[in-house]
């Protein structure tokens, strides 16, 4: 008979030994969310893969909060996380760190996330947008490449967190 794993029985690293661990080379940029889910989301599946670090800019909401704790279920302790003011100061510092920065959003030059040959031999900064306005305008001119993930149904956009985990994945699965 099939039963659910016990959380002892799922041998997770303590927080101590995930700060250890060699992460891949990704980092997400949050531009201006504003939902404390989101960013707790953002974080909890960026600890599952190992991912970086996270840059929180502009008006995205910053640890601790217990909104934010809701959904990072403690991540915002393994991650490491900063913040910047403003989203081009944050492409500008990881460019100059040899990072390829990745833009999620439809644009008129956008790649599906299935054509997109993820190097291993890269570093990428993927930058997720704000929850109705996306991308911040005055980025998009600094942004290497645009990804988007391919839509079968009636709506034109998902979560941001929902995003986020599937790009969040993909590359993860690439890195490792």
């Amino acid at each position: 008979m099939v039963q659910k794993l016990k959380l002892e029985e799922l041998n997770r690293i303590d927080v101590e030994t995930f700060k250890k661990v060699e992460k891949i080379p990704l980092v997400i940029i949050l531009d201006n969310l504003r939902s404390m889910h989101n960013v707790g989301a953002s974080f909890r599946t960026a600890d599952a893969f190992l991912i970086e670090k996270i840059i929180l800019c502009g008006i995205t909401p910053q640890p601790p909060h217990r909104e934010i704790h809701k959904a990072a279920l403690g991540a915002t302790e393994s991650v490491d996380w900063g913040h910047e003011s403003d989203i081009n100061t944050a492409i500008s510092d990881y460019k100059s760190r040899g990072y390829e920065i990745i833009g999620i959003e439809q644009t008129t030059d956008s790649i599906m996330i299935t054509d997109f040959s993820i190097d291993k031999s890269k570093k990428y900064a993927l930058i997720l947008g704000n929850e109705v306005e996306g991308i911040s305008d005055e980025a998009l001119p600094n942004i290497d490449t645009f990804l988007e993930i391919p839509q079968l149904g009636t709506k034109h956009s998902l979560n941001v967190s929902v995003c986020g985990g599937i790009v969040m994945w993909e590359f993860a699965k690439a890195l490792k």
